[in-house]
């Protein structure tokens, strides 16, 4: 079995005299969720099945852990929510996470990642960081005109020349013309 890309070593790092060390990994990212064949779910993006993310990280010692600080860049693709075009683009992430060996006294204790066995797992931070950011209802243009609600023509291909029927509501006013 193939080592996990995102498990760093740390040992040395937390030794004195404690110095930040620069990692940067690549790896698939194991996300969770039912995906199809091509990788995509409809109504939501997704990272393409696998796809490549990278994790590109400074390790800094404190007393108790370590903090991680960087980006994430990953690949993901989806469905435009308007035209059903499909879509896709590259996540940049800012991280700033803590690792620890036990829970810190504070509140803020469930947001530290842990540190076991003197290695530190970076795949829940990538994983989360990408789970967080990926687009909920992407878009393959900020323009798209979508599909017309009558024939289904993508409008962003020109007009569908579907003649919108009159309301109803306003025929009595007709009259007046």
């Amino acid at each position: 079995m193939a080592a996990d890309p995102f498990v760093v070593p740390v040992a040395r790092l937390r030794r004195p005299p404690a110095r930040e060390a620069h990692e940067v990994r690549r790896g698939e990212v194991a996300l969770a969720g039912p995906l199809d064949e091509a990788g995509i779910d409809p109504g939501r993006s997704v990272v393409p099945t696998g796809a490549e993310a990278v994790c590109d990280v400074t390790l800094v010692p404190f007393t108790g852990g370590i903090d991680v600080e960087g980006t994430v860049t990953a690949p993901w693709s989806g469905v435009c929510r308007r035209c059903a075009e499909p879509v896709s683009g590259e996540l940049q992430i800012h991280v700033h996470e803590r690792f620890a060996d036990e829970p810190l006294a504070g509140p803020s204790d469930e947001e530290l990642y842990p540190i076991v066995d003197d290695d530190l797992d970076l795949g829940p931070l990538v994983r989360d960081a990408v789970v967080l950011e990926l687009p909920m209802a992407p878009l393959c243009r900020p323009d798209c005109a979508g599909l017309c609600p009558r024939c289904g023509a993508n409008l962003n291909e020109g007009d569908c020349g579907c003649v919108a029927p009159r309301d109803p509501r306003w025929a009595n006013l007709d009259v007046l013309r």
